[in-house]
């Protein structure tokens, strides 16, 4: 008997972790090469129900609503693209053209101010340490100048860069168009043909999946902005207390900014409290970490319990997939680990697969 639960226990380990690596190697892999026929069918799938909807109020043809709809919804995308794409290539631009001069007006005088400090501190410790202390910061200002020049430089030949690869971009974003157009005509037959190439069970699970994860990827944006909602009121709420200018406005800001994995709310307020304890206004400074302990403290406390338990996992479970997904497929994994896993937890519990007891 043990040995029988040995070998059912091998055998699934190797059909799972087979499984795992297909599906690992399908997404850093094969999904990027079919991303246009993939994001096709996604748009196709979102604008069905309005299609749908307006087909029985306008007693239009689907196939004619259809069209109009994705061709309305390509225009005003690809407007608010071209509008914001314009806006933010003349920023770049003029941000590139201006690192220079900000380094000469902002940063290099903190940098000797920060010298200064350390060279008067010093002197009442280490007087013989003054000329050698100079020489270093001399060479340090020279250095900066340099990789703010090279940041200059670098920083044009990635725009170039981003033009070469500009008419790639354009294919892809042609056979994105392409594909949705021929999907959301064909979409019945499309489906169809697909539900047909799997079993009866097969094609079960196959449904029981795509409702599950469909709703479970609502609720899981759900959940983010349940989190960035309270992060700016968190962040309002201390602006306001240390009456910081614009506050409302950076504390949006930063709440969208704290999605990012990694960086979130100290990729902007550390340095901002650095950079203003520099400057040498140490009460804001301060008040700036206790803000960004505060939030932080907060997030970590009430993100895996948002997210676990609108995807009915535990906590630990949930921020353990947050924090693996975050590392092998960055923000898609942030996302997709744990609706995965909230998946096989829903398939287990309802039968489909048995995964774990």
């Amino acid at each position: 008997m043990n040995q029988e639960k040995r070998k059912a226990f091998i055998v699934n380990f190797l059909y799972f972790g087979i499984l795992a690596m297909l599906i690992y190697l399908a997404i850093k892999y094969a999904l990027p090469m079919v991303m246009p026929f993939a994001l096709g069918f996604i748009i196709a799938y979102m604008l069905r129900r309005p299609s749908l909807f307006l087909s029985r109020k306008l007693h239009i043809n689907i196939r004619i609503v259809s069209v109009l709809m994705v061709l309305l919804f390509f225009s005003t995308i690809g407007l608010l693209i071209t509008l914001a794409g314009i806006r933010t290539f003349s920023l770049s631009k003029n941000l590139v053209l201006a690192i220079p001069t900000i380094y000469r007006s902002l940063v290099e005088p903190v940098v000797r101010d920060l010298f200064t400090v350390i060279e008067e501190w010093t002197k009442t410790l280490a007087p013989s340490l003054e000329s050698t202390l100079n020489s270093l910061f001399n060479q340090a200002i020279m250095s900066l100048g340099e990789a703010v020049s090279g940041l200059s430089v670098s920083a044009m030949r990635w725009v170039s860069g981003a033009a070469s690869s500009l008419p790639s971009f354009l294919i892809k974003q042609l056979l994105l168009i392409i594909s949705t157009f021929f999907i959301a005509l064909d979409y019945d037959k499309l489906t169809g043909f697909c539900l047909r190439q799997l079993s009866g069970k097969s094609g079960e699970m196959f449904l029981q999946i795509k409702e599950y994860i469909i709703g479970t990827l609502f609720v899981c944006i759900r959940s983010y902005a349940i989190i960035m909602s309270i992060t700016f009121v968190e962040l309002s709420i201390g602006f306001t207390i240390i009456r910081l200018e614009y506050g409302l406005l950076i504390a949006f800001c930063i709440a969208i900014f704290d999605i990012l994995p990694v960086l979130g709310t100290g990729g902007i307020m550390l340095p901002w409290a650095i950079i203003t304890a520099i400057r040498g206004d140490i009460p804001l400074a301060l008040s700036l970490l206790a803000i960004y302990v505060v939030v932080t403290i907060i997030r970590n406390i009430i993100e895996p319990k948002i997210v676990g338990a609108q995807l009915g996992l535990h906590p630990v479970v949930t921020l353990v997939s947050m924090f693996v997904g975050t590392q092998l497929f960055g923000v898609l994994g942030l996302f997709g680990f744990p609706i995965c896993l909230s998946l096989l937890r829903h398939l287990n519990e309802t039968g489909a697969v048995k995964i774990f007891k």
